[in-house]
């Protein structure tokens, strides 16, 4: 199909637009189809969006946070925690090191233990925060000298934690977008067996004009022009709709966590526009092959 003829298609033509029947069950299910594919694939966007966000996140925030734990005596505590933060302070690639107070190391356990925790009658090691800079520092060459000068320190750089959790962000990346695809696979197979409905209604139809000498592809125009401007409208109606529904969604937050924060950000506001046009694309092609097979076959 050159440019020409596909300009010609999309142009119109309100003789041979008359073919396909304005109003019916075919155009009541390319509508609905069109706007509920386009609402389903705007939160499957959103999804994948986020899930991308959360996994950059996680791997950044945790990439360059560790957590040193100080298990010793409580006469040895004190001292060892110093010499800690000395050999950290002392560490090329290493940004800041602090040791948590008493009133964030409750902070940290009350979700477990409750509010009422008495700390200062359990062995609870002191918690030392460790932020990386750029570039980062030697691990191992750290954890022989933290090995070989405080004996009870712990070193954890959050590995065990960071790729379990990235990887989990980023297959459900993965998932969203398959999901979107197979809302696309979805929304060519109904066009296309709603357009085999309606040419094998206007069969008739489509055997007089061929008498009169309408050819097949003049034929197949009405059919594509028709069922790609109802992929489109429905397919905007569906994505306005769940835009508005993803706007009304709760903001990012600390307490929701992955819950919030599921929306679009910036310019991903201008990702889900696309999907009425891409709706279009596929109705076109999808009607152009049925058209094509169908005609073929009532020769």
């Amino acid at each position: 199909m050159n440019t020409a003829n596909l300009r010609t298609l999309l142009m119109g033509d309100k003789q041979a637009d008359r073919v396909v029947p304005p109003t019916g069950f075919t155009a009541q299910l390319t509508l609905f189809v069109s706007g509920a594919m386009g609402f389903l694939a705007v939160f499957a966007l959103a999804l994948s969006l986020a899930s991308g966000r959360l996994a950059d996140r996680w791997a950044d925030e945790l990439a360059r946070s560790a957590t040193l734990r100080i298990n010793a005596p409580t006469d040895q505590r004190a001292d060892q925690t110093k010499a800690a933060l000395d050999i950290l302070a002392q560490t090329p690639g290493v940004a800041s090191a602090r040791a948590l107070s008493v009133e964030e190391q409750v902070a940290l356990l009350t979700p477990w233990f409750g509010p009422d925790l008495p700390l200062d009658t359990l062995p609870i090691p002191q918690l030392i925060e460790v932020i990386a800079g750029e570039p980062g520092y030697d691990l191992a060459g750290l954890r022989l000298r933290l090995v070989a000068e405080v004996p009870g320190a712990v070193f954890d750089d959050h590995t065990r934690w960071r790729e379990p959790l990235v990887d989990a962000a980023n297959s459900l990346r993965r998932l969203a977008l398959v999901s979107t695809l197979l809302i696309g696979g979805a929304l060519a197979g109904m066009i296309t067996l709603a357009a085999n409905a309606a040419l094998a209604a206007n069969a008739q139809v489509i055997e007089v004009l061929r008498l009169v000498g309408a050819r097949d592809r003049y034929i197949a125009g009405a059919f594509v022009r028709r069922f790609t401007m109802r992929a489109l409208i429905g397919s905007a109606i569906g994505v306005g709709i769940g835009m508005g529904g993803v706007m009304l969604l709760p903001e990012a937050s600390n307490e929701g966590g992955f819950l919030t924060g599921l929306g679009f950000q910036g310019l991903g506001w201008g990702v889900p526009l696309l999907l009425p046009l891409l709706s279009g694309v596929v109705a076109f092609f999808a009607t152009w092959n049925a058209a094509r097979r169908t005609l073929k076959e009532l020769t």
